[in-house]
Order: C-alpha cells, then structure tokens, then sequence
C-alpha cells in the first residue's frame, strides 16, 4: 500500500525512464522496465513446450511434453529450467544486475514462483557459478551468488560460493558464437576446490542466463566427478538460439 502511494509522488519528483521501450516507469517494484514492457515479456507458466533437458523453449503452448531439443545431448546436468525467455524486460533487468547486485521484488516473486513450480525441494545445497579473479575484481561482485543468495532463502538451503572455482578467465559468452565455439571456451575452465562438501549431494545450480548450456555443462561435469549425486541448473532467463 505504501509503494503505491510513493511511486506517483517518486515518479514526479525522480521521472524514471523504462530501460526496455524507454518510455516513463513508476513502479520501483518491477525493477527497471515498465509494468507493460514485462507483460509482453514471455515468462514461463508450464504451459510451454520445453525441452525436458536444457529448458529450451520449442512451442509457446502445449505443454508440458517429453520432448528434447536434441542440442543438449551429453550435457551433463541432470534438467535445466528458467523464469522465461531472455527478451525484453527480462533482459534488461539481468543486464542491470551485471552491473547492481539487485533483483526486484517482481522478478523475485516470479522466480520462487518458477522454483516451486519445478518441484526442486530435494536439494542439498546451491551453488553459483563463478566467475574468473579477472571479471569479479572488474564487477565487484558475482551476480550468479547474488541470485543464489535470493533462492537459497526462498528455499532454506545452504549456498556454498567456495567449492566451486572457475581457473581460467574465459571470454564473455555472445549469441553470435556457436555450440562447439562456447564448449571450447568454458573446457577445463572449473574445478572443485572442497569436493568433500558435494559428495553425495544434490546441486542446483544457479547462473543469471542460460545459452547454449556449455557452462552449465562443463560445471556439471567438475561436481559430477567430485561425487556429486546430481546438478539442476536454474537461471533467470533461458537464451533461444537459431
């Protein structure tokens, strides 16, 4: 009630401008887009049609179904699922975060809704992935932990940002570049620090976007071969690529 009433008087005095359409935003509680700009963005319901490995979307109705996308064949997480389609308000606001560690009251909602939805209460412990020295000295800050930190308290699970270490600085991710270009990026670019502590263990593991699903993949593979049990991967938003 009271955001209600401030946010008119705040976007008088302070004029916010949408960071998707550019045009006026006055309510601080769904971030950096507008109210209209987000409800043309396609987040999930689970009506969509996903593939049942890496989450890609490959129909916008008629699902749920078994389906694969057939891409993601030999990554090595166990099933990948995100809040929507990276697009539009969505995009935005994870570009935001990449530069402040905040996550909106709107998106935060929508993302406890997307991990109940999902069924992932049977996890032992969250784990975002890395980033390199290089990119954390030049962020300040892991935007991956930042939305670990959101989901392990929606969920009451403990976050380890310690067992899991990227060795080499890697190449930022563009969607121009193809699946074998994004594998060979990320090969033997993580490790694991304290496998003791993912021994036997249930792992979601969280990143803010997922693409061609390389990274995910390749840090599956480090937890997998540590002894973890397995590894689901949540991010924000769910790349689609050509």
């Amino acid at each position: 009630m009271f955001e209600r009433i401030i946010d008119p008087i705040s976007s008088i005095i302070f004029p916010q401008e949408c960071n998707t359409c550019g045009g006026p935003s006055n309510e601080s509680a769904v971030g950096v887009s507008c109210r209209k700009c987000w409800d043309e963005t396609c987040l999930f319901t689970g009506h969509e049609i996903l593939c049942r490995r890496c989450g890609a979307l490959l129909g916008a109705y008629g699902g749920p179904l078994d389906v694969s996308c057939h891409k993601c064949d030999g990554h090595l997480y166990e099933r990948a699922f995100a809040v929507g389609v990276y697009e539009k308000a969505l995009a935005s606001e994870i570009v935001e975060l990449k530069r402040t560690p905040f996550i909106s009251k709107f998106l935060n909602a929508i993302a406890f809704e997307t991990l109940q939805r999902n069924a992932v209460g049977n996890v032992d412990v969250i784990i975002p992935v890395p980033l390199s020295k290089e990119r954390f000295i030049e962020r300040g800050f892991n935007q991956a932990a930042v939305i670990a930190k959101t989901v392990g308290k929606h969920m009451n699970i403990r976050i380890d940002e310690l067992s899991l270490t990227r060795t080499k600085h890697t190449p930022i991710h563009r969607m121009s570049m193809d699946r074998r270009a994004r594998e060979l990026t990320v090969e033997k670019a993580f490790s694991v620090e304290r496998p003791m502590l993912v021994h036997g263990k249930s792992v979601l593991l969280i990143d803010d976007v997922l693409t061609s699903g390389s990274t995910a993949s390749a840090c599956a593979n480090v937890l997998m071969k540590s002894g973890a049990a397995n590894v689901i991967v949540f991010t924000l938003a769910r790349a689609v690529l050509k």
